[in-house]
């Protein structure tokens, strides 16, 4: 519009000149052309919202547009960029009058040059001026409409952004929930199940008691190790020992049943298979998974011997945790547990069997009372995506 206003400004000052060059109103018309080309640059800019300064140098464009077409109407068409910028700064009711203005000055100023009655250029001019405000009117909606959906686009996004986060937070809540059970819950537990048996044979036994002290020393030495490692990085110590020594899953694992060994319970490793380069989460998980299993026997089984078996297959790693102890029903538990009930072997079969879901794995039971128990976890080696965020490493 900008480019077309100077144009038909200089069309219209050059047919004036060619036309009626010896005429004493042309130093008007050529100053007023000038007056009126340089408000249209360095004035307000026009075609924006308005306000009082951009009001007033509309005012003035116009003032001055109709002094030259006054004398001259060959100006008349610069109507049309003064047009859309009356639409794009007025109000539309404010606009449509200014526009019924214009387009009366130019049918006068047509029929003068025409110098007699001529219906086409009596016609011609409403008709441009009522498609040109009908397809403004229009762009206008659009714009709007446009701009409302951009407005709940965005809000639609921070919406999902601040879902998504909402999710992170309850993902990672749950995940550190269990790394405090695998990890400091489980030390804890065992230092105080070392400790009252020391204290319970101190007087008769004093060797076994001291035996039980130096066994719980070590237990919080190794939960002083994890709970810094967890601060740090919230790697399991024993894997990160392990890879250190080159022995990855299997030495962590071998390493864990010798701890877990003793206080009454003897925990025996065996691995099948070459498990092979497993994913970081995947070894990561199932470290946590056997640390969890053997803590229940530990805690809950009354077992005197457990089995922690890996097993490694071409298409999946398997992990067994059998043990001798008391067993429990597993239908009654599914049946507590999905009516909101406390679980019967604690907080470590929900946290197994959230670690396994993650992996695109299984959790299997197998127990009856009397008759010990074995937890089985196979992970597939092509798992899908985790549904919820995957655990740090």
């Amino acid at each position: 519009m900008h480019v077309a206003f100077f144009l038909l400004l200089g069309g219209a000052l050059t047919r004036v000149l060619i036309r009626h060059s010896g005429e004493p109103r042309i130093p008007w018309i050529i100053a007023l052309s000038g007056v009126l080309a340089l408000l249209y640059v360095f004035g307000p800019p026009l075609g924006a919202r308005a306000t009082p300064r951009r009001l007033a140098g509309l005012a003035l464009v116009v003032a001055v547009w109709v002094v030259l077409v006054l004398l001259a109407p060959s100006f008349a068409w610069c109507a049309v960029p003064l047009f859309y910028a009356g639409l794009r700064t007025l109000p539309t009711r404010a606009a449509l009058v200014l526009a019924a203005l214009l387009t009366v000055l130019v049918v006068a100023a047509q029929l003068e040059l025409a110098g007699r009655f001529d219906a086409d250029r009596l016609l011609a001019p409403p008709a441009v001026a009522a498609i040109a405000t009908a397809v403004f009117l229009h762009m206008e909606r659009q714009t709007d409409r446009q701009r409302v959906l951009i407005g709940d686009l965005i809000r639609t996004r921070r919406e999902l952004a601040a879902t998504e986060r909402r999710a992170g937070m309850l993902a990672e809540r749950q995940r550190l929930s269990m790394e405090i059970h695998d990890t400091l819950a489980q030390s804890l537990s065992s230092q105080q199940m070392l400790l009252q048996a020391a204290d319970r044979i101190w007087e008769t036994d004093g060797t076994l008691a001291r035996s039980h002290v130096r066994t719980a020393e070590s237990v919080t030495e190794r939960g002083l190790a994890e709970a810094r490692r967890f601060v740090r990085d919230l790697a399991p110590a024993d894997l990160a020992e392990a890879e250190a020594a080159d022995g990855g899953l299997e030495e962590a694992l071998r390493a864990l049943a010798e701890r877990e060994s003793g206080a009454g319970t003897s925990v025996r490793f065996h691995a099948e298979g070459a498990p092979g380069a497993l994913p970081d989460r995947v070894r990561y998980a199932l470290l946590r998974i056997a640390q969890g299993g053997l803590a229940n026997v530990r805690e809950h089984s009354g077992a005197t011997t457990a089995a922690l078996t890996l097993t490694s297959l071409d298409d999946q790693v398997v992990l067994d945790i059998a043990d001798d102890g008391r067993g429990f029903d597993p239908e009654r538990l599914a049946t507590r547990s999905s009516a909101g009930g406390p679980d019967l072997r604690g907080h470590g079969l929900p946290a197994i069997r959230a670690r396994a879901r993650q992996l695109g794995g299984t959790l299997t039971v197998e127990s009856a009372p009397g008759h010990g128990t074995v937890l089985s976890v196979s992970v597939p080696l092509t798992a899908p995506a985790p549904s919820s965020p995957p655990e740090s490493p």
